[in-house]
C-alpha cells in the first residue's frame, strides 16, 4: 500500500467523483480509476461504490479513509520532525484537549516556549479522554490534556493544580432554574445531555454518575455531545439539561443559565504523555516548561 495511492483513495472519497478528484490531483480520471481498482485488487476488496453521478464507500472504504487519515497526518507530523532545523528549533507539537478553562494554562507554557523559540507552532486536536488517549497511543498528539485515572504503566502524566466544576445548563424559564442549586434527585425523570466521556466507563465521568446516585440505564439519556456549545444549542432548543464543566459558555443575554450542583463535585485535568515516547527536539522543550511550570506546585 503506496502512500500516493492512499492520497488518490482519500481525494476520491473527498470529492466523491472521479473527474473533480483527477483535477485536484492533477491525473487523467483513466490513470486514477485505474490506481484504486489495482488497490482493490490486491487486497480482494470492494472500496468504492461507482454509482452515474456519485462515488460512495463501502464499509470496508469507510474503513480505509479512517486508517489513511491517521496515516498520512502521521506522516505528515513524522515528516515536520525530520526536517527540524537543529540551528534554529521548529516544529509542530499537536496537544489533544477537552473542554476546560484551565486549558489556559497549558497554553501560557505554549506562549513561554513561543518567546524562546518562534518556530514553534502548537496544534490543539479538541476530543474527549478516550479519544485523546487513543490519539497518543497511535503517535497522532504529543500530549493529552485528560480528566481521570491514567495507566502508569502507559503514561507519564503531571496531575495540574486547578480543578473544574460540574455544574447543569439549563433554559431561564425552565422551573429547575428557580432553584439555588441542583440535587442528584431533581434530574432522575428529566432529559439529560451528557459528555461522550461522561457515558465512558472508567473516566471521569465516573463522579458524574456517583453523584447522579443512579446507573446510566436508570436515567433518561436523549444526547450525548463533544462540545458544550453545541450542547447549548440543544438545551436552547428543549432537547434537555446538560451536565458540564462550569465557566465553558457565557450565558448573558440567551435563554439559558447555570445552576450549581449539589454537593459539588470536581474534577481534576492531568497533562499525559506516553512512556518511552520519542520526542522532538521542540516537543523535548515544551515537556521540559511544563515540569518547570507544574512539578514545583
Amino acid at each position: 500500500m503506496e502512500l500516493r495511492v492512499l492520497k488518490y483513495f482519500l481525494t476520491v472519497a473527498q470529492e466523491e467523483s472521479f473527474s473533480r478528484a483527477a483535477e485536484v490531483l492533477h491525473l487523467s480520471q483513466p490513470t486514477l480509476s485505474r490506481q484504486l481498482k489495482d488497490l482493490e485488487e490486491e487486497y480482494g476488496k470492494q472500496l468504492l461504490v461507482r454509482e452515474p453521478r456519485r462515488i460512495s464507500l463501502t464499509d470496508d472504504g469507510a474503513l480505509l479513509r479512517q486508517r489513511a487519515e491517521e496515516i498520512l497526518a502521521l506522516v505528515e507530523k513524522t515528516e515536520g520532525e525530520l526536517l527540524s532545523d537543529d540551528r534554529t528549533i521548529s516544529g509542530d507539537i499537536h496537544i489533544g484537549a477537552g473542554e476546560s478553562v484551565n486549558f489556559k494554562l497549558i497554553m501560557e507554557a505554549a506562549q513561554n516556549v513561543r518567546q524562546s523559540y518562534p518556530n514553534i507552532r502548537f496544534h490543539v486536536i479538541t476530543g474527549d479522554g478516550v479519544t485523546t488517549l487513543k490519539r497518543l497511543d497511535t503517535g497522532l498528539i504529543d500530549f493529552g490534556y485528560i480528566y481521570g485515572e491514567v495507566d502508569p504503566n502507559k503514561y507519564n502524566n503531571i496531575l495540574l493544580p486547578v480543578t473544574d466544576r460540574w455544574i447543569l445548563v439549563l433554559r431561564k424559564d425552565d422551573p429547575l432554574a428557580q432553584k439555588a442549586n441542583i440535587k442528584p434527585s431533581d434530574l432522575w425523570n428529566c432529559p439529560l445531555l451528557l459528555s461522550r466521556q461522561v457515558m465512558a466507563p472508567g473516566t471521569h465521568g465516573d463522579e458524574v454518575l456517583n453523584w447522579l446516585q443512579k446507573p446510566l440505564k436508570e436515567l433518561n439519556i436523549v444526547g450525548s455531545y463533544t462540545l458544550l456549545y453545541n450542547a447549548s444549542l440543544m438545551v436552547q432548543e428543549r432537547l434537555g439539561y446538560a451536565i458540564s464543566f462550569d465557566g465553558l459558555i457565557n450565558t448573558s443575554g440567551t435563554k439559558l443559565c447555570i445552576l450549581p450542583l449539589e454537593p459539588a463535585i470536581y474534577a481534576t485535568p492531568v497533562i499525559a504523555w506516553k512512556k518511552n515516547q520519542v520526542f522532538s527536539k521542540a516537543s523535548q522543550i515544551f515537556l521540559k516548561a511544563l515540569q518547570e511550570k507544574f512539578t514545583s506546585c
